[in-house]
């Protein structure tokens, strides 16, 4: 059976997550920017945690994990190659990797791109992908850490799952990445229609916050850089697509 996930809004634009199996009780969230609001939604459904899974190390992820375990005993799971910069850890976890969440089974994907050790969490029956700060909502992690070609490979790993995949990233920064894909000057009548639900998602205060993976695809620039019409917009035709990656990066880095 498929997990209910809630999408908690942390901070001042950060989003964590908590994946909850009604039978077992099991209840797992997905980075701790703070402690309140999450403890607050716990104490709200009357929920307690089972599980931690860390995506990276960056403080806006981990900072809420202490007054989070101070009422909550978790299990707290993260990448073994990222260890020594996250809080300890009863489970490190490599790429490939699989443990079982309430009789689903979960696995780790290395997506190393934003922080050299940032992993993703993919639940296949839930038909979930938590990705923390590498695939974003039309966007990606900026790299911090790795280089490019990394960050290429994360997301082709990622954009090899299935359309029907929710997307749970940790950031709402859809609006002004959308800014960034209209700029580029593509005509796509699948990223026009995309910008306007989110302009409209954000007056009214809604998260963009998951997507789904298929809409990415067709509208998310860093996973169409093998694109011919995006290749043709931005002036390298026929480019090899790691090296479209590159230059949409640095162009956002500058936007």
């Amino acid at each position: 059976m498929p997990h209910q996930i809630v999408t908690i809004p942390c901070l001042s634009d950060n989003y964590a997550f908590l994946v909850h199996d009604k039978t077992s009780g099991a209840t797992a969230l997905i980075d701790a920017p703070e402690a309140a609001p999450i403890l607050a939604e716990l104490e709200r459904r009357s929920w307690q945690l089972s599980h931690v899974l860390l995506t990276h190390h960056h403080w806006d992820h981990v900072d809420g994990l202490p007054g989070i375990l101070d009422s909550h005993k978790a299990q707290v799971y993260g990448a073994k190659a990222d260890a020594h910069r996250l809080p300890a850890l009863d489970l490190a976890l490599e790429e490939g990797e699989t443990f079982d969440f309430a009789g689903e089974t979960v696995s780790v994907m290395d997506v190393s791109g934003h922080t050299v050790g940032h992993i993703a969490f993919h639940f296949p029956d839930s038909k979930a992908l938590f990705t923390g700060d590498s695939l974003m909502a039309m966007g990606c992690g900026r790299l911090f850490e790795g280089t490019p070609a990394q960050m290429f490979d994360s997301l082709s790993k990622l954009a090899a799952l299935p359309d029907s995949t929710t997307v749970c990233s940790g950031h709402e920064y859809t609006a002004s990445n959308c800014a960034f894909a209209a700029s580029l000057g593509e005509k796509n009548d699948d990223l026009a229609a995309r910008i306007a639900a989110v302009e409209a998602m954000r007056a009214t205060g809604h998260p963009t916050v998951p997507s789904n993976l298929g809409q990415e695809k067709h509208t998310n620039p860093f996973l169409r850089s093998a694109d011919p019409a995006l290749q043709a917009a931005i002036g390298m035709a026929g480019a090899a697509p790691v090296d479209v990656f590159t230059e949409l990066r640095k162009r956002k880095d500058n936007f």
